[in-house]
């Protein structure tokens, strides 16, 4: 039974029981992104309204367009975790490269580092469809009092404290895991308060959902095509259902609910991928992973994968475990296709 009457600061305190030492960190650093969600979802609803629409004419570390939005989420996110000095570091998919945050005392002693795509989706907020915020949670490994370096952000997914996105649509939901499972929260927006409205979320083991640009089927890998192939015959309970909005938060929202497999393949005009691993891949496979779902590049774990670099696309195959299991008999007929 959904307990409505449970508020997000609530959840996270009758949740300590889970570790071992409690300083409140990590709550302030969960209390911060849950107001600067609220100041970007305060904007989003007012995206008809304002001048927030349409690009800034520039581009960001990835060369993609960047929307007012965009610009405006990440100065609300950044600001609001610096402001706070609740972490020592972060890294934005907007930002060229890593800030380390000096303390009061020109040292900072918080332990944890953040990693956050502002605005998931963006180019969709001009014909009013949803978008999201997606943020990664580490602890640095850095001695506490440094300044944070590359390797505090360039570690593995599977080392992830906590991830979670907030999804910008009909209500506006936060999502996130710590580890022990996922857990939604919806804004009531009368009162500002995030309440537990979806507990335990979970992935149905099958799902009738893949969700992919189709538009670029010629561009992409054999064993993806022959996946689509497999998912569009009808044979037993296919063909299964084309779903794909452009925001990977939205997408990856509703398969978890209805069950599905959200893929991003390389192609031959992205032959690493689009997504970011740091920023968009880890985040997700944790929470899939939490949600009894899986996530993987075709080939291997996402959370197995090694960062090199801040701004690292990989391929992304997430959802619904035999949907991806399934995936993943495909790809590896086409080994070589692995090297990316």
């Amino acid at each position: 039974m959904k307990n409505n009457n449970l508020t997000l600061g609530e959840f996270i305190i009758e949740n300590q029981k889970h570790y071992k030492s409690t300083t409140g960190e990590f709550s302030r650093l969960l209390s911060s992104i849950k107001l600067a969600a609220k100041i970007v979802n305060y904007k989003v609803n007012k995206a008809g309204l304002v001048d927030i629409l349409g690009d800034v004419g520039d581009t960001n570390i990835q060369g993609e367009d960047q929307q007012k939005l965009d610009v405006y989420a990440n100065e609300v996110f950044m600001e609001t975790l610096i402001n706070r000095e609740i972490v020592c570091g972060i890294a934005s998919e907007e930002e060229d490269d890593f800030v380390s945050i000096k303390g009061k005392r020109g040292t900072n002693e918080n332990k944890y580092i953040v990693l956050i795509d502002p605005l998931d989706g963006s180019s969709n907020i001009d014909v009013n469809v949803s978008v999201g915020t997606i943020f990664s949670i580490y602890k640095r490994i850095t001695p506490v009092g440094s300044p944070v370096e590359i390797k505090d952000f360039l570690q593995s997914g599977s080392q992830q404290v906590a991830a979670g996105y907030v999804v910008y649509g009909t209500s506006t939901m936060l999502v996130y895991t710590s580890g022990h499972g996922v857990n939604g929260f919806t804004l009531n927006p009368a009162i500002g308060s995030f309440y537990l409205s979806h507990p335990n979320f979970k992935f149905p083991e099958e799902g009738k959902i893949y969700s992919i640009n189709e538009g670029n089927y010629v561009h992409f890998p054999q064993g993806v095509k022959d996946y689509l192939k497999y998912c569009q015959e009808e044979k037993d309970n296919r063909p299964y259902t084309s779903r794909y909005i452009g925001s990977l938060v939205s997408d990856f929202h509703r398969n978890m609910i209805k069950g599905g497999i959200y893929m991003y393949p390389t192609s031959a005009i992205g032959p690493k991928g689009k997504l970011r691993l740091l920023y968009e891949c880890n985040p997700m496979a944790f929470l899939a992973e939490q949600a009894n779902g899986k996530a993987t590049d075709g080939y291997r774990r996402i959370l197995d994968i090694k960062p090199t670099e801040l701004h690292q696309r990989v391929p992304f195959f997430c959802g619904s475990k035999k949907m991806v299991e399934k995936a993943a008999e495909f790809m590896a007929k086409y080994p070589e296709d692995g090297d990316y």
